[in-house]
């Protein structure tokens, strides 16, 4: 597909995205069994920075199947869901030389699935059993088995702009399904929770799924992980607040080349295994005045541990502040914007490693045009939401990039999803820092309680690192429209 054809695509195309959390999902009865389902459909552009040589403009159609089973009763719950991917027309050789390297996501879904074009499976995606009411107490439950986990969805809040803002712009950036994706993952463990209404104490344990852009989700990654939260509501009617603290401890023995600022060699002689730690939190305001709602967002995180055969010390942190004019009820305003910053590695040759890991997360929510995620990042953004109708929802972006360290990789990805593959890619920047400025707009049409229309378009403009490593033409292009039918 050329690029002529980009535009055509993003208006004539459906393409379904994730759920709104806020939404109930359709189901019916099966005797006492709760039957659920649903299909996302996603026809995706992509105009990639201009390469050397490959297939960089293409389209391919992103597609999913969900049915589950689940029943809940007094002391317990069990839930049984499948999935069936499946992809076609995914592009033919969407890989650039050296540097330049996969040329979007349809290389990532290309490589992933030994290179068939048109690739399907059916796999479970949750298979669980919760336990209510341990002693007697209905603040206490228990979860053993495969399940979906995002971090930071521990407790929703009850203020409307609080709960938004967390779906948004705190949840799943540590640790996620990945639900964007055709295929995502899912987590192999188990999850206490002690919840009341002054705060909520969340344990895990678990090994994260095959998937993500593998069709195939059936299996495990040698990896694993450990985590705590206690999320705490606070404030008043005029001032909400919330508060999260969190611990998480990851450990990677997969062998496989790590992906960092390193020579070849000295990354090829390094098969220790990845132990980080990360620990952080969130605090979200959302405060009433006459004339606006006004928000501010603080998110930060610190890490130690050891990468191979390196130390490791990195750190993270987001400041966001919105305002919603009280003035202009035909469009709802919101105004918001940020900034962002993931520490780099400064020194390739001394023994310590300093790029901030994004663990498992779910990157598309914080990188829409998804050629960028959390490490070595520094992000200067503003975003409007307009809300004319309540079936409708427009949003616009924008990003000016920057890598935080210029010795260290422009870095992609969103974590191991396969045992053979890293899960993050990098890209040698020779000494720059300017990436891109990145330009979007999304428009959700809610049709149905049933059915949700997405359509996103993003436009890349490639500053001096996108400049010297695609010098063709350092603009990248990628749109998609989507569909969800919930028909149960």
């Amino acid at each position: 597909m050329r690029r002529a054809s980009l535009g055509f695509a993003v208006l004539a195309v459906g393409c379904f995205g994730q759920p709104p959390p806020a939404a109930a999902p359709a189901a019916f009865k099966l005797g006492k069994v709760t039957v659920t389902g649903s299909f996302r459909s996603r026809t995706e552009s992509w105009n990639w920075f201009q390469p050397d040589s490959g297939d960089n403009d293409y389209a391919y159609s992103g597609n999913i199947l969900r049915v589950g089973l689940s029943q809940s009763l007094e002391r317990w719950d069990w839930n049984a869901e499948f999935a069936a991917p499946f992809l076609l027309g995914l592009p033919e050789n969407p890989i650039g030389p050296g540097t330049q390297g996969q040329l979007g996501l349809g290389a990532n879904y290309l490589v992933a699935n030994n290179r068939n074009r048109n690739a399907a499976m059916v796999f479970p995606k949750q298979l669980f059993l919760r336990w209510k009411q341990a002693g007697g107490n209905r603040a206490h439950s228990l979860r053993v088995g495969r399940f979906e986990f995002l971090d930071g969805s521990e407790m929703t809040p009850k203020n409307t702009s609080l709960a938004a803002l967390k779906r948004d712009r705190i949840n799943q950036r540590l640790l996620g399904a990945f639900g964007w994706a055709h295929v995502g993952r899912s987590f192999d463990g188990a999850q206490y929770v002690y919840a009341r209404p002054s705060g909520v104490f969340t344990a895990m344990g678990a090994v994260p799924t095959r998937g993500v852009f593998q069709v195939d989700g059936w299996g495990w990654n040698q990896a694993a992980f450990g985590y705590a939260s206690y999320t705490r509501p606070w404030g008043r009617k005029a001032h909400a607040a919330e508060t999260r603290f969190f611990a998480l401890s990851y450990d990677d023995w997969r062998g496989v080349l790590k992906t960092d600022n390193r020579s070849l060699a000295a990354r090829r002689g390094d098969a220790a295994n990845i132990r980080i730690e990360t620990w952080g939190g969130h605090s979200l305001h959302a405060v009433e005045t006459r004339g606006a709602s006004l928000d501010v967002v603080l998110w930060a995180a610190a890490q130690t541990g050891h990468w191979g055969v390196e130390s490791h010390r990195a750190f993270a942190v987001d400041v966001e502040a919105g305002i919603q004019p009280k003035s202009l009820r035909r469009l709802k305003p919101w105004l918001r914007g940020g900034f962002y910053d993931g520490s780099g590695d400064g020194n390739a040759n001394d023994d310590r490693h300093e790029t901030f890991f994004q663990v498992l997360p779910t990157p598309r929510p914080f990188a829409r045009f998804p050629f960028f995620n959390m490490m070595n990042s520094r992000d200067r953004f503003a975003i409007l939401i307009l809300r004319p109708h309540p079936k409708v929802t427009v949003s616009s972006e924008f990003h000016a990039l920057r890598l935080s360290n210029s010795q260290d990789l422009w870095y992609t990805g969103g974590g191991v999803f396969q045992p053979w593959t890293f899960g993050y890619a990098g890209r040698a920047v020779n000494g720059g820092r300017s990436l891109a400025n990145l330009y979007d707009t999304s428009l959700e049409y809610r049709v149905h309680p049933r059915i949700m229309m997405t359509a996103y378009f993003g436009y890349a403009q490639g500053r001096a690192i996108a400049s010297a490593i695609y010098p063709q033409g350092k603009n990248g292009q990628f749109g998609y429209l989507e569909a969800l039918y919930r028909f149960w």
